[in-house]
């Protein structure tokens, strides 16, 4: 009985990716329990699951961002329905080294049609840029020219801004895989 009253939600996955201490973990710890939790660099991956919708919910994967770990980023490319790269908004040092691994990712023919959203955490600390200058910075317009992207700007500590951030994730998940269902219907028929 149990079962014919559960709900039949979508899964779609989606991969979160950013430099390390850009604040990934703590972001999705605060989506997840609505809470702030002391975090330690992630070593390997955290995955957890938000239902954002009554029909959707979402399996994000945080893959651990330190230098080392990025190689092993294209492990977690396959089927995936969104991609959220986070940055840290006042890391002005390392933004460059942030724009070079975004573009990497974006040239992978794995997440060719995959679209991006892009966080600009850190928004409540001084010196932090703006959702506009981070978009500009990180040349997303050129790299997402033939994708949906979006930039939203957000605090893990606070959780400004990642509702809506989470819905445009959700927004553009949805259609990504309403076009993967679209073309294995097309590749069926073939």
């Amino acid at each position: 009985m149990g079962l014919a009253n559960s709900k039949q939600l979508k899964q779609a996955q989606v991969l979160m990716l950013g430099l390390d201490s850009a604040g990934k973990s703590t972001l999705l710890y605060k989506l997840k329990f609505n809470d702030v939790f002391q975090t330690l660099p992630t070593i390997g991956f955290n995955v957890e699951m938000l239902e954002t919708g009554k029909d959707i919910a979402l399996t994000i994967w945080d893959v651990g961002g330190q230098h080392q770990m990025r190689p092993a980023w294209s492990n977690y490319l396959e089927n995936v329905d969104s991609l959220v790269y986070v940055v840290d908004s006042t890391d002005n040092q390392r933004l460059e080294e942030s724009k070079k691994e975004l573009e990497l990712l974006l040239r992978n023919e794995r997440i060719k049609n995959v679209p991006v959203v892009v966080l600009a955490n850190k928004q409540d600390l001084p010196g932090a840029l703006s959702a506009e200058e981070i978009t500009r910075r990180l040349n997303v317009k050129k790299h997402c020219h033939d994708r949906n992207w979006y930039v939203q700007p957000c605090c893990a500590i606070t959780g400004e801004g990642l509702s809506e951030g989470f819905r445009k994730v959700t927004s553009f998940a949805k259609s990504c895989m309403k076009s993967k269902q679209e073309a294995f219907a097309l590749f069926k028929q073939d």
